[in-house]
C-alpha cells in the first residue's frame, strides 16, 4: 500500500516536468563543460561494479564454505537491487520523463548520451538499495556512513554529469532504501 501511493505521489510530482527549482538545481549542479568528468563518471558508473561484488561475493562464499550469514546477505542484497531495479524500470516506463539533455540541451550538458528516461535514477536505486541492505546487516555506523556516503556520491555524479534531475535521484534513493527494508524484512522470514 505504502509503495502504491510512493509511486502515485512520486508520478504526481514529476509531471511537472522539471520546471521551478528542479531544473534551476540542476543547472547549478551541473558545469556545463564538454571537458570530461572521470572522476563522477567512475563514481556512477561504481553502482553497477560494487552491487554485483557485494552481493555476488556473499553469495559464494556462503555456498562455498556453508556461511548462513554469508548466504543469507548475499540473498537479502540481491533481492533489493533486483526490487529495486524492477520497480525503477517499471516506474520509467510509467512516466516516460526526458532526461535533463533531451529536454533542454542548451542549458545541459552530459558527457555520455542515452534515450533512456529519467525518472528515477536507477543508478540511485542500486546505490542506495546495495547500501540500506549493507546498513542493516553490518549494524556499525563505521560501515554504514561510508556505505550511504558512497551512495549520495552516486545520486550526486548522476546530476552532475547532467543525467537526471534532483528529484530523479532523491526518488531513486526513496525507492532503494524502501526496497532494502523490504528485502531485510522478506529475508528475514523466508531464511530464518
Amino acid at each position: 500500500m505504502y509503495l502504491g501511493c510512493f509511486v502515485i505521489c512520486s508520478v504526481a510530482c514529476c509531471q511537472l516536468k522539471a520546471q521551478g527549482l528542479d531544473f534551476k538545481l540542476l543547472n547549478r549542479l551541473n558545469p556545463n563543460s564538454h571537458k570530461p568528468d572521470n572522476y563522477w563518471l567512475q563514481t556512477s558508473n561504481s553502482a553497477y561494479a560494487v552491487a554485483p561484488t557485494y552481493t555476488m561475493g556473499n553469495m559464494v562464499y556462503g555456498l562455498l564454505y556453508k556461511d548462513k550469514k554469508a548466504f543469507k546477505n548475499g540473498f537479502e542484497t540481491t533481492l533489493s537491487v533486483g526490487l529495486g531495479i524492477a520497480l525503477s524500470g517499471g516506474i520509467k516506463t510509467l512516466v516516460n520523463r526526458d532526461r535533463p539533455t533531451q529536454a533542454h540541451p542548451d542549458h545541459i550538458y552530459s558527457y555520455t548520451y542515452s534515450e533512456g528516461k529519467s525518472f528515477p535514477s536507477g543508478h540511485t536505486t542500486l546505490a542506495f538499495a546495495t547500501a540500506t541492505s549493507i546498513a542493516l546487516q553490518c549494524k556499525k555506523w563505521y560501515i554504514t556512513v561510508p556505505a550511504y556516503a558512497w551512495a549520495a556520491s552516486v545520486g550526486y555524479s548522476r546530476m552532475r554529469l547532467g543525467r537526471h534531475y534532483p528529484s530523479d535521484v532523491a526518488t531513486g534513493a526513496a525507492l532503494g532504501i524502501a526496497t532494502g527494508y523490504l528485502s531485510h524484512w522478506v529475508t528475514k522470514k523466508i531464511l530464518k
